[in-house]
């Protein structure tokens, strides 16, 4: 069998004869010479096709061949400065395997027409630059949690139960009962800490807030761990760890993507090298008025504006905690030191991108929660599986969920968070 090598290891090989596949990233020529710039998923490379060396009727069919047709062929490598990657393959063989129609996507095409393309947008060398940095999020956060003794563990995707707010759920008709897809896994993760410890997944959640926003989608990648005989600070400290570890691996991984992508990597490194900044939400609202004048009521949930305008201050995430009570969800724990407040958090990255993380040490006490359950309007019977988690041999736990395109979306420098995934689906977005 012959043996075909990526284009990365081609020109890692630098000299000599070398069989090639892949796709035809750019075409020019005359008709006597044709240069095709290949690409794969390592990269792309310059192919000189003489029609001297193959022969008139295989150059013939060459000189019809468009981007994205496939190719393999065979020719020798040399270093040569002027190629796009600096080396370049003399072509002596070459087989059209898969021949192009006219490709849809060109130059200065709009987002809505990139949008209803996103088929073949993937191809794009900035998509492909972004889906690599994003399989490499995925593999360091599951890395990092099985570095540190955490089980993988699973919920269901339908839940008869809200777990965030009741007008953000999709309703689903399970056999004429009603369902909703899973906004987080963390009802049922609280059953299975009693069982396992210290647990983690990574699974899709689901949304339905009508929000048109760079920042929402309606069906997201939520990583997320739950951990027993824990403080507050234990989930503050995993937050912290597990975002550093990730900009390690895609530090380490992806420089050249992130040349594809004009994103300076020298934005990251203090995220990674510095400790991450702790504050209070009340503090966080006299450090608004002071440095930004922006008057935010106590009481009130920092709006992406907010959140915008206060991590832009500083270069490293913020781990804004203890906000009020009342606006968040019945589960978190009261602050014992002022009832107002809850051992919540929020990991704001920098940069303008806000919220990435959410975590809580999480409310031990039936009755506590059946008490939160009535004020925010809910039914506590619905809860009875969930109430019974702190009747039989309750401890103190906590957890936070990771909106993983989110985290890509900072690293990557994304203007949007519908790049950091292959198929977004947002309100006007189910397509294709």
């Amino acid at each position: 069998m012959k043996k075909y090598l990526t284009l990365q290891e081609a020109i890692e090989q630098g000299s000599g004869k070398v069989a090639l596949q892949g796709w035809v990233y750019r075409e020019r020529g005359s008709s006597k010479i044709k240069f095709l710039v290949l690409r794969d998923h390592t990269t792309i490379l310059q192919c000189v096709v003489e029609k001297e060396k193959i022969g008139e009727k295989k150059f013939s069919l060459i000189d019809k061949i468009q981007i994205e047709t496939s190719v393999r062929l065979e020719g020798t490598i040399k270093k040569d400065e002027r190629a796009p990657t600096g080396y370049e393959v003399n072509v002596e063989d070459l087989e059209i395997v898969g021949i192009a129609n006219e490709f849809p996507i060109q130059k200065d095409q709009s987002v809505e027409f990139l949008a209803d393309n996103r088929h073949l947008w993937l191809r794009s060398r900035r998509m492909t630059a972004i889906l690599k940095i994003r399989s490499t999020v995925f593999q360091a956060i599951d890395t990092y949690f099985r570095n540190n003794k955490f089980y993988l563990y699973h919920s269901p995707i339908f839940s008869p139960n809200n777990c965030e707010g009741g007008s953000t759920v999709f309703k689903v008709d399970y056999f004429g009962n009603e369902m909703f897809l899973t906004q987080s896994w963390q009802l049922y993760a609280e059953a299975g800490i009693f069982s396992l410890g210290n647990i983690y997944t990574i699974a899709p959640s689901f949304r339905a807030e009508r929000s048109k926003t760079s920042r929402h989608l309606t069906e997201y990648w939520h990583a997320e761990m739950e951990m027993v005989w824990n403080t507050f600070e234990d989930v503050m400290h995993h937050a912290e760890g597990v975002l550093k570890f990730i900009l390690k691996e895609v530090l380490d991984k992806h420089q050249e993507e992130f040349k594809i992508l004009e994103r300076d990597p020298k934005k990251l490194e203090p995220a990674l090298k510095k400790p991450f900044i702790k504050m209070t939400y009340t503090d966080a609202l006299k450090i608004l008025k002071e440095k930004c004048k922006m008057d935010v009521e106590w009481g009130k949930d920092l709006r992406t504006l907010e959140e915008e305008k206060l991590t832009k201050l500083y270069d490293v995430p913020l781990l804004v905690t203890r906000y009020p009570k009342k606006i968040k969800a019945f589960y978190m724990k009261e602050d014992p030191e002022n009832s107002e407040v809850v051992l919540g958090m929020d990991c704001l990255a920098p940069e303008g991108y806000g919220e990435i993380i959410g975590g809580s040490q999480r409310e031990e006490n039936a009755e506590e929660i059946e008490k939160r359950l009535r004020e925010q309007g809910e039914d506590p019977s619905v809860y009875g599986w969930y109430l019974d988690l702190r009747k039989y041999g309750s401890v103190p736990h906590g957890g936070f969920g990771l909106g993983v395109e989110r985290v890509i979306t900072w690293i990557c420098g994304l203007d949007n968070i519908k790049d950091a995934i292959p198929f977004p689906r947002t309100m006007f977005r189910f397509t294709p």
